[in-house]
């Protein structure tokens, strides 16, 4: 483990996106996005169960003042997708909403989405539930301008990194995320899975978003949330920020209007090199 985050660190010293001026917003050719589960900060940050998510926040940005909006899990996906709980306060499901969205906005520019979920049943499947796959941390599957090919199972997710899209979210299943299984499972999970791409990023231009839907209810909704990528500066940040900063953030990368109340945010633009 210690050599992986001696080789992120000093890969993150060498900035390889595009308009790199310390305070600006880069622009990655590939965001990943990855959404964990129902625990707070003081859990996470600093847990023995944890070790490879420990050493991306040590080898990148982490946020020690980042929030989740509410309670419970699905108005938390919602919003850091389309700026807004939809009218959304609770876990049910199915849902349909004709609004903008992260994945209408990046279509209409010309730039691309997908989203992989663990044990999703068959591309594009709009089940509730299914095994461990849950659709209220599915985003997407509620909007109606999705279409069902780019909501793909995880065992979709390309082994050629290149072949990625703009932004991807990675929704483990209720047992890898957190939600069912444990810290240990879900951090185990995350890396067998994304170590490589990470790895990869690093002389890629792309950069891993690691954040979490809400904590357990003990912490005041106070989340972890790292960026690591080779234009992030490594580091710990103060500033408050919530699923609507990072939104905001994504659209300022590539040039969207900002949706909801990520208007009335502010993009993060003191993490990059």
């Amino acid at each position: 483990m210690r050599h992986v985050r001696v080789a992120l660190v000093a890969a993150a010293s060498l900035c390889c996106a595009r308009g790199g001026v310390a305070g600006s917003i880069p622009v990655p050719d590939h965001i990943v996005i990855v959404m964990e589960e129902n625990h707070g900060y003081a859990e996470i940050i600093g847990s023995k169960n944890a070790p490879y998510i420990n050493s991306l926040a040590a080898a990148g940005a982490l946020f020690t003042k980042s929030y989740a909006v509410t309670h419970p899990s699905q108005p938390n996906y919602l919003e850091l997708f389309s700026g807004s709980n939809q009218g959304v306060t609770d876990d049910s499901c199915p849902h349909t909403f004709y609004t903008k969205n992260e994945e209408s906005q990046l279509r209409a520019q010309g730039l691309t989405f997908k989203g992989f979920s663990e044990e999703l049943p068959a591309k594009g499947s709009e089940v509730c539930t299914s095994g461990e796959y849950a659709r209220k941390h599915v985003p997407w599957t509620n909007f109606s301008d999705d279409p069902g090919k780019y909501s793909r199972p995880f065992t979709n997710f390309p082994g050629d990194y290149a072949k990625l899209p703009t932004i991807s979210w990675v929704i483990p299943d209720l047992l890898d995320d957190m939600h069912d299984g444990s810290i240990a499972k879900g951090d185990t999970w995350l890396e067998t899975n994304l170590s490589g791409y990470v790895s990869w990023a690093q002389s890629n231009n792309s950069l891993l978003i690691v954040t979490w839907d809400e904590d357990d209810g003990r912490e005041g909704n106070h989340i972890p949330t790292i960026f690591v990528g080779p234009m992030v500066k490594t580091g710990q940040y103060s500033e408050k920020i919530n699923h609507y900063n990072v939104l905001r953030t994504m659209e300022a990368i590539y040039g969207l209007r900002p949706l909801g109340n990520a208007a009335s945010v502010k993009p993060i633009k003191d993490v990059w090199q």
